[in-house]
């Protein structure tokens, strides 16, 4: 399955942008399962926040959700990325990357009528900070200049995730 969707979702040669710098001097990468001391908290510290954006659709992040069991989502996402399966980005402030501050999620569409689901979100703190606007504007012009989509959906931006929850569901081909 997994070969499957990447020979259908992504050409089989392209290669994943490793980085992309803000303006706002903050920089995304894809995550890491060593993240996990980093992530938790920033997830965990915005979990009402995030549950009201993801919790229908994804079921995240749960109220329960421990360390380890972050450290083993992280794997997951670790191992999609090298598939080329879905892509997680974390949001740094500085090269050191002591804080993790928010997710770009670049997914396969689930639903009809795209050719990637894509959202991302900030910590509690730094919503309608510069540092969101900077994101809410540098990842769309990323997503077009690099990402080999042609239709991308933005979900939570040019679609609510009320409005995506209810739409058919994607036939896998």
């Amino acid at each position: 399955m997994a070969q499957s969707l990447r020979m259908s979702w992504l050409p089989e040669d392209w290669q994943h942008p490793t980085r992309l710098d803000l303006e706002t001097g903050h920089h995304l990468r894809p995550i890491r399962e060593s993240d996990a001391e980093v992530d938790y908290p920033a997830v965990m510290g915005s979990r009402e926040r995030l549950w009201e954006r993801y919790g229908e659709a994804w079921g995240w992040p749960p109220a329960t959700m421990t360390l380890e069991q972050d450290r083993e989502d992280l794997a997951h996402h670790e191992r999609e990325i090298e598939a080329h399966e879905s892509f997680n980005y974390a949001l740094f402030g500085d090269e050191a990357e002591p804080e993790l501050l928010g997710c770009v999620y670049i997914d396969p569409p689930a639903k009809e009528g795209a050719d990637a689901e894509i959202s991302w979100w900030v910590v509690d703190e730094l919503v309608g900070s510069e540092v969101e606007e900077t994101l809410d504007e540098a990842v769309p012009t990323w997503v077009e200049a690099v990402w080999p989509f042609d239709n991308p959906r933005y979900v939570g931006k040019d679609i609510s995730w009320k409005e995506w929850v209810a739409l058919p569901d994607r036939r896998m081909t």
